[in-house]
């Protein structure tokens, strides 16, 4: 396993991967587990955010104290990421949102982007790409390409399920990169879908199946 890569061994995490895989969950509750998810994984990806010291007055006297010293965006990549946001944000409120809208096609599996609304330059330190399913690596891939040609200086992928052939993609395209994940599974089938994987996100996070 390249050291750029993190699956979480949190027992929480654990947990609700397994609620989150069953096909018996319906949309609503698979949209909750994913936000408690994101969460989790958003937390261990950040633990390495830098802290400026900032004293702080208590009811009682003067305490130590930090604050974030980087400035956090969250690029979900449309559509299944969209539901990795509001864990996230409601650790960091102030975090800013873009969103990359990139689709795959059915039969090249390659990623085809539709849009894109980046500032035209940086406004953050640190950006992390969210997505559920790294399958293919494509997209996690092309999202990456996008953020270094816009000239953002860290960048992190947090998604929940990796197949092993996606990962090797990203891992070789981009080694500099850190990956967060809650698992990683056995394979994709013909289909580019993972194995055993949790289905089609998107689908069933929007009860579109």
């Amino acid at each position: 396993m390249p050291n750029q890569v993190h699956i979480s061994e949190h027992p929480l995490v654990k947990h609700k991967l397994t609620l989150l895989r069953d096909k018996a969950t319906d949309h609503k509750i698979f949209r909750e587990l994913i936000r408690e998810l994101a969460m989790l994984l958003g937390y261990e990806a950040m633990a390495d955010l830098k802290l400026a010291e900032q004293a702080v007055e208590t009811p009682l006297e003067t305490a130590p104290g930090h604050i974030l010293q980087e400035e956090v965006g969250l690029v979900p990549i449309l559509r299944a990421g969209l539901g990795m946001v509001d864990g996230i944000h409601e650790m960091i409120p102030g975090a800013q949102v873009w969103h990359l809208g990139l689709y795959r096609d059915e039969k090249t599996l390659r990623p085809v982007s539709y849009y894109n609304k980046l500032p035209i330059v940086p406004t953050v330190q640190v950006c992390l790409i969210l997505d559920p399913m790294l399958a293919t690596g494509g997209s996690a891939t092309a999202a990456i390409e996008v953020l270094k040609e816009w000239g953002v200086n860290r960048i992190k992928f947090v998604g929940l399920i990796a197949a092993p052939e996606g990962l090797d993609v990203v891992t070789q395209a981009h080694p500099d990169i850190p990956i967060h994940l809650a698992a990683l599974d056995d394979h994709l089938n013909e289909r580019g879908f993972i194995v055993p994987g949790l289905g089609d996100a998107g689908d069933r996070q929007f009860g579109t199946a």
